[in-house]
């Protein structure tokens, strides 16, 4: 499968560059811009993280002792898995500037792709990103519902009205993903500073009336914790890893504003706002009366504000949520397109919601799907409670995988000496895996729902990359050489005006599409081009190395468009940029033939009958290169071809 990712060229390692919509901007702007897209997901977090640690299956008896316990793991878990794991050194992971599960695989299949392990590379990094796809389903769904039942503390007797209007409010969510991001953008950092600043003053509020919960920040009160009730504080991990939840997401956002901007975003407003809302939370805890604790940790964050003032913070509460999700959603669309460049899925309809932000994309099929999975949840499990069931072990999941690749990455990519990248990965793995491991008995309760996500989306990419390459082979083996084609084709075919363009998924061989026309039609262009489209293991690809091009002689060429998994692969305003190619391109007097295959049972197939299957499926149901590669509908003929894999 590592022969999806074609190099291009080596990165710079530690380069901060994000060749993407936030070139050029002040470090101040992009750091601002952060937190109103990049940190909803995480911000959200304190909306259940702490009350699922008491009030869920761990059972946690409500005393000072595990109040500073509980609120001890929280901050170390921020400090030890955010901070230093994903901001500190994740973060100097660059991909040309951007990050996540697949850039980083990408990076590494460079270094390592060719030797024993390089397909066990892919595979983690594949699996994880098909963990995000259930954390993207779940995301919304608890965030949501969270903040709207926020209205049961201002009104009980407003529960029955929870799930309609959270229902409501993520159906329009969904519809309004068609019409993009960019204006509601604009308000997207100055709602979440507003959130971010009241949660924390809220938090210091109650800081101030008992400062002893500032002790929590002692690691021992932790330790303390593992040590009197050993089991049940290891199940608290399973609620305690809510508050680190979209910490991933973070590093797979990193090419939208920079590393250095993130970071001043991190250290500097968002995790000081958090943290001051956690101990908030634990503050209002311990300083109540045993029996009176027990029903404020129900829901905790909604009642660290007067009775006056819930209301509002329930709508605020509303909207962050709504912001988080958004986000997410957006993520899963990014993730999408990274697959479908490297290889991994089908070709799907991507739409851009804007004319000058290139990352601005709408993938229908997942949105839908998204959508019909989300409203699934909600009417399944009822609660945000129940809900949080099912979050965490896909995030931890991920978390965990990403460690592994870390250590990949320390001694294939950065060569430190082993001695030096164990130890640290070492660490990072106890801490993870301990998260993970305490997740996984959430299995029964609903965890298992994201882990039947993962293997369907993992089965589903790893087979369209097998059966890709598979096909590509068959195709290779019986392709005739270019150069021989040309010679013998130009006195056997009656040459007519205009450009043919084949396009060929290989640059080797004749495409089937120009044998068919040569055998049915028997004419050729007075120019003809066989052109692939290439796309590098980099998120970009610098213009002056876009084309690339050879001259077969008798009105043949072979041309190659290079693109990154990045970018949109659009073939004509590609064409454009194209020089030595006989002249320039007149889109008018161009035709465009593509090849679209049919599979056929083999005799000795290259992989099991159900995920032939699968993948025959996936390849009928792929969207058109023509809508892909961006090609003028009316100037485009599809020739089809048979093929046994």
């Amino acid at each position: 499968m590592t022969e999806a990712l074609a190099p291009i060229s080596e990165p710079e390692r530690g380069g901060d560059s994000s060749h993407g919509n936030s070139h050029g901007a002040s470090k101040a702007a992009l750091a601002f811009g952060a937190i109103g897209i990049v940190f909803g997901d995480i911000g959200t977090s304190p909306l259940y993280a702490f009350r699922e640690t008491f009030a869920g299956a761990a059972n946690i008896a409500i005393d000072r002792m595990h109040v500073l316990g509980v609120v001890s793991l929280i901050f170390w878990s921020m400090l030890i898995v955010v901070s230093i794991q994903y901001v500190t050194i994740l973060m100097r992971a660059d991909n040309k500037g951007q990050g996540g599960s697949l850039a980083l695989v990408a990076l590494l299949s460079r270094h390592i792709g060719r030797s024993q392990y390089g397909w066990l590379v892919v595979l983690l990094g594949v699996f994880a990103t098909s963990l995000f796809y259930g954390d993207s389903m779940i995301t919304p769904a608890i965030s949501v519902l969270s903040a709207v039942e926020g209205l049961t503390v201002v009104n009980p007797g407003l529960e029955s009205l929870v799930i309609p209007i959270a229902l409501v409010l993520l159906v329009f969510l969904f519809f309004l993903q068609s019409r993009g991001t960019a204006k509601v953008g604009a308000l997207f950092a100055p709602v979440m500073i507003v959130y971010f600043a009241t949660i924390a003053l809220l938090g210091a509020n109650q800081i101030w009336q008992n400062p002893d919960i500032l002790w929590a920040l002692n690691p021992w009160y932790a330790v303390q914790f593992f040590i009197s009730d050993g089991v049940i504080a290891f199940l608290a991990l399973g609620a305690v890893v809510l508050a680190v939840t979209g910490s991933e997401a973070l590093y797979s956002d990193m090419g939208h504003f920079g590393r250095g901007p993130m970071r001043l975003s991190w250290f500097g407003f968002v995790m000081p706002c958090l943290l001051l809302n956690y101990f908030g939370q634990g503050a209002m805890i311990a300083g109540l009366p045993a029996e009176q604790a027990a029903e404020v940790v129900r829901n905790p964050f909604f009642l660290l504000a007067s009775e006056e003032y819930r209301l509002p913070l329930v709508i605020l509460a509303t909207l962050a949520t709504f912001i988080a999700s958004q986000a997410v959603i957006s993520g899963a669309f990014s993730i999408t397109h990274q697959a479908m460049q490297l290889g991994f899925m089908p070709r799907m309809t991507i739409r851009h919601t804007s004319e000058t932000e290139s990352g601005q994309i709408y993938i229908p099929v997942i949105n839908w799907a998204l959508m019909v999975a989300v409203i699934i949840l909600v009417l399944t499990f009822q609660n945000s409670s129940n809900l949080a069931s099912a979050y965490g072990i896909a995030v931890t999941g991920a978390v965990t995988i990403d460690t592994l690749l870390m250590g990949v990455l320390f001694v294939g990519v950065w060569k430190w000496k082993w001695w030096v990248a164990a130890p640290v990965v070492l660490f990072f793995l106890i801490v993870d895996g301990a998260y993970f491991a305490a997740n996984l008995a959430k299995i029964p309760e609903g965890g298992w729902f994201p882990l039947v996500v993962g293997l369907v989306a993992f089965t589903l990419l790893t087979t369209w990359a097998r059966g890709r390459k598979l096909m590509r082979e068959r195709m290779h083996e019986t392709a005739l050489p270019i150069e021989i084609f040309a010679k013998s084709a130009k006195n056997s075919a009656a040459r007519v005006p205009g450009t043919a363009i084949f396009m060929a998924s290989q640059t080797a061989g004749v495409p089937s599409a120009l044998l068919h026309n040569i055998k049915h039609n028997k004419v050729l262009h007075e120019r003809v081009i066989i052109l692939t489209v290439l796309i590098a293991d980099a998120p970009y690809v610098d213009a002056t190395e876009r084309c690339e091009i050879h001259d077969i002689g008798d009105g043949f060429y072979r041309a190659v468009l290079h693109y990154g998994f990045m970018q949109e692969t659009n073939v004509p305003q590609g064409l454009k940029e194209m020089e030595r190619c006989g002249g320039e391109f007149d889109m008018m007097h161009t035709s465009f033939f593509l090849s679209r295959q049919t599979l056929l049972p083999s005799s000795n197939p290259g992989m099991p009958i159900w995920r032939e299957k699968i993948f025959a499926w996936m390849l009928r149901n792929a969207a058109t290169a023509m809508d892909f590669f961006r090609l003028p509908t009316n100037r485009v003929v599809e020739l089809g071809s048979q093929v046994e894999i």
